[in-house]
């Protein structure tokens, strides 16, 4: 990642460009060098691009959710002083902007969800990756893209760190359980907000007729 990571306080994020502001989630098991094209882009057209580093593994193991999260991004924006934003999100990231717009419509200028959990997750049950093999975990990684080049070696060395370390383990099962609990189904007819919906079509995690 070319951007150099701003911590204050418990923040820690990248911010990047002046104007309306944009807020980046990532996802369970991505990190924020999977946005940095997107913050490099509406960095430079009017736009205040703000990723922060979502609270996955610091929370207590109780607290590890997505209305947590939610919680999170709501205390996020009242430091950045940030009253309206536009919100995009991947996967677990699009879930905690849908569960984040329920509660604070007032505060989401529109909403951009890239193959989002909140209506259906495959659950990671036997196919969550291995621990301790490299070449099966890069394996596993590369087949999540389209174009498996996009999973650097940074990014399956993320990866690989993160399966095997036990209590980030147990934390990455119990966000996925969270998920799979808060289903936004009855929820969406009731948040009328402008958006725009980014779904690949070989997506097996969130297949596209969730979109």
């Amino acid at each position: 990642m070319s951007h150099t990571l701003i911590k204050e306080g418990k923040y820690s994020y990248i911010e990047a460009g002046e104007g309306r502001p944009i807020i980046l989630l990532h996802g369970l098991m991505g990190t924020v060098s999977n946005f940095e094209g997107v913050l490099d882009h509406f960095s430079k057209i009017g736009y205040k691009v703000i990723l922060p580093e979502l609270p996955l593994y610091t929370l207590p193991i109780l607290k590890t959710n997505v209305k947590n999260l939610s919680k999170f991004l709501k205390d996020f924006m009242a430091f950045k002083k940030i009253e309206n934003a536009i919100l995009l999100g991947n996967s677990l990231g699009g879930h905690i902007g849908l569960y984040f717009t329920k509660l604070n419509l007032k505060n989401v200028d529109a909403l951009v969800l890239a193959g989002s959990s909140g209506l259906y997750e495959k659950s990671l049950g036997d196919s969550y990756p291995k621990r301790g093999n490299y070449e099966y975990i890069k394996t596993k990684t590369e087949e999540v893209f389209y174009n498996p080049e996009v999973a650097t070696k940074e990014i399956i060395d993320e990866i690989y760190a993160l399966v095997n370390d036990r209590t980030k383990v147990l934390k990455t099962l119990t966000i996925a359980k969270s998920a799979i609990r808060h289903n936004m189904a009855k929820d969406l007819p009731k948040m009328i907000i402008p958006a725009c919906i980014i779904w690949g079509k070989n997506d097996t995690v969130t297949p596209p007729e969730v979109a």
